[in-house]
């Protein structure tokens, strides 16, 4: 005798016709739990990240800077002297950035987005890279 089993993933079976995500969301609501964005201390997320990841450190104000090659200089510099990264300097240097563009999302003036994707150009020459 056969029967069909639908073999689902402990993390995706449904319970009680919810995804997984909303059941852990649910419940830690439920335990009073802080939101996912913020930790004890009122410290985002990705502050937290920048702090106290392999992610290299950077001069202070970097992606606030007008000139697009300013910003890459700065990036290569950093990536460069790192202690703290895992892969190459370019790959360093351009995930921070990126990191940057995609945790700012709709807070980032759209002037200053362009000066940012302006330098993941500046960043690829710097580095020997094709555009």
């Amino acid at each position: 005798m056969t029967t069909t089993h639908h073999a689902h993933h402990a993390s995706t079976r449904p319970r009680n016709g919810r995804p997984a995500r909303q059941r852990h969301a649910r419940a830690s609501a439920e335990k009073g739990a802080a939101s996912p964005a913020r930790r004890g201390s009122g410290q985002k997320w990705s502050q937290h990240v920048a702090e106290t990841s392999d992610a290299m450190d950077l001069d202070s104000g970097v992606f606030k800077l007008d000139d697009p090659e300013a910003i890459a200089r700065s990036l290569k510099v950093s990536s460069e002297h790192s202690r703290r990264r895992k892969g190459t300097p370019f790959q360093s240097a351009m995930s921070m950035l990126n990191f940057y563009i995609n945790r700012a999302g709709r807070n980032l003036p759209k002037s200053q987005r362009e000066t940012l994707e302006r330098a993941k150009g500046k960043l690829r020459e710097a580095f020997g890279r094709k555009p």
